[in-house]
């Protein structure tokens, strides 16, 4: 039965029907997007946070009706809704084993326990065990789904440490789950900067393929190049730690990201290529920016440039999602105290580099005071009040990577889901701007195009971006998955 539900979706894909997706922990939908813009159909996501799911259903059900679009819209907690129930709920009218051909998704990394073969035997007999455990490990309701559902072709996305959790390695495990359910699968690291996304991000990415496809996994070869930051090695070595590489050892699923040919790709795509045709903004800096919700309700249009490279033409003619006007969301943060220490710093400082440049300033402050005839003494309430006003609160020592400056000639560094309580670790290159960045050149970061528009206000706009995957990145890996859908 299984053998003839699949052969009948590739022969129908083979035929040149269009590939049907399924996105699980979906977000806003970087990862559908990166498939949308391949000739997937995006017929359905399962995301529990209900303005991400709002943001999904807006973007890639835009043409639907009201009632469809609402529909998508809800938000769903995957823990409570079996995958039959799924597809009643998105009035799909075929059995659940029938209606999505790929299956893609990130299970959140908090998620993860240490779980062993002998739990995913029991999840692979008896899909519903999953409700039953108290741990509620998500990556295992992501494979009772691909159980029940039976896609053709799989992606599964999640942070580096998931080779190295605990001594167990996730992937490794779920590599094993899928070879007992008929997939073909492997798994590796990719850096979304060497596939023309302006960060240097790496992330776990496992592919896999029903065996009847016929098809080896393969990862899509890098069409960028950037000498990565140290730390970037030692992280990927870090995680690399469980993989078998011994000469008698168990084959391990994992494969090496494809290599490289540095003179024959272009550079990678800088923070300046990808934010440098934005309006500035400067508002800040003449006392216009109040405390409060920043809300997406203001229009502010493109500066007349033809001067755009290929990074912000495809920002802004991204197909489907298409923009000549202007953006809503180029929103930042009230951070009075900080704006001048911003124009001080110099690129890439860090926090403890900031942290003396404030008391530099600080210093000069006492200074000029004294100068007019106003001496403060350092043990003084006046001082405390003073130097609250101009140094931050934390210790340099223990966080050190809590700001950054952009480098503006280089990608910019990982942006994360905390981008929703503070930007600091995204200062903009422009000292003459003095800010962190905008809900948009967050998304501009991401490779999100100006034409996909985020619901809420600013702060869950910035963790829908900093949780998602980069379209570009899912682009590529969406290409691959396509060739070997159709045979190619």
């Amino acid at each position: 039965m299984d053998s003839k539900i699949i052969t009948d979706k590739l022969e129908a894909l083979r035929r040149g029907r269009t590939p049907r997706l399924l996105d699980l922990f979906a977000g806003c939908g970087g990862i559908s997007l990166g498939f949308h813009r391949n000739g997937f159909s995006i017929d359905g996501a399962v995301e529990i946070d209900p303005i991400a799911a709002e943001t999904h259903a807006l973007n890639f059900f835009q043409d639907s009706s009201s009632a469809t679009k609402n529909t998508h819209a809800r938000a769903l907690d995957i823990t409570a809704i079996d995958p039959e129930d799924l597809v009643r709920q998105l009035a799909l009218p075929m059995l659940p084993e029938q209606v999505f051909d790929v299956i893609v998704g990130g299970p959140p990394c908090q998620a993860f326990a240490r779980v062993g073969r002998a739990k995913l035997r029991e999840v692979a007999a008896h899909p519903e065990a999953f409700l039953k455990d108290p741990r509620h490990n998500l990556y295992l309701r992501y494979l009772a789904y691909v159980k029940t559902l039976k896609p053709v072709a799989i992606l599964m996305e999640n942070v580096p440490d998931v080779l190295n959790h605990g001594g167990h390695n996730i992937a490794e495990e779920v590599c094993e789950f899928l070879v007992d359910e008929g997939f073909t699968c492997s798994y590796t690291l990719l850096n979304s900067v060497f596939y023309g996304v302006p960060q240097m991000r790496e992330r776990m990415f496992l592919i896999a393929y029903r065996n009847e496809l016929g098809e080896k996994v393969t990862f899509p070869s890098p069409t960028h190049w950037v000498d990565l930051p140290q730390g970037y090695y030692g992280s990927r070595q870090v995680a690399l730690k469980n993989i078998n590489w011994g000469l008698f050892e168990k084959p391990s699923f994992y494969v090496p990201a494809p290599e490289s040919n540095r003179e024959s790709l272009a550079r990678a795509v800088s923070a300046e290529d990808a934010l440098g045709d934005l309006p500035k903004i400067t508002l800040h800096l003449e006392g216009k920016l109040k405390r409060g919700a920043r809300r997406f309700n203001e229009l502010i249009e493109y500066t007349n440039d033809t001067s755009l490279n290929e990074y912000q033409t495809l920002m802004r003619t991204w197909p489907g999602f298409e923009n000549d006007k202007g953006i809503y969301d180029h929103v930042i943060r009230y951070l009075p105290r900080d704006y001048k220490l911003f124009k001080r710093m110099n690129s890439g400082d860090q926090y403890p580099q900031a942290y003396q440049h404030a008391l530099d300033m600080l210093r000069e402050k006492l200074d000029e005071l004294e100068q007019n005839g106003k001496r403060i003494e350092k043990d003084s309430q006046d001082y405390e009040t003073l130097k609250a006003s101009i140094v931050p609160p934390y210790d340099p020592g223990k966080f050190p990577n809590k700001w950054r400056k952009m480098e503006r000639h280089l990608p910019a560094r990982t942006l994360m889901a905390h981008l929703g309580k503070d930007s600091y670790s995204h200062i903009h290159y422009d000292s003459e701007q003095a800010r962190t960045i905008s809900v948009r050149e967050a998304a501009r970061l991401q490779s999100f195009p100006d034409g996909f528009i985020f619901c809420g206000t600013m702060n869950p706009g910035f963790k829908q971006i900093g949780n998602a995957v980069p379209p570009l990145m899912a682009a590529a890996l969406a290409a691959e998955i396509k060739k070997a859908l159709r045979g190619e």
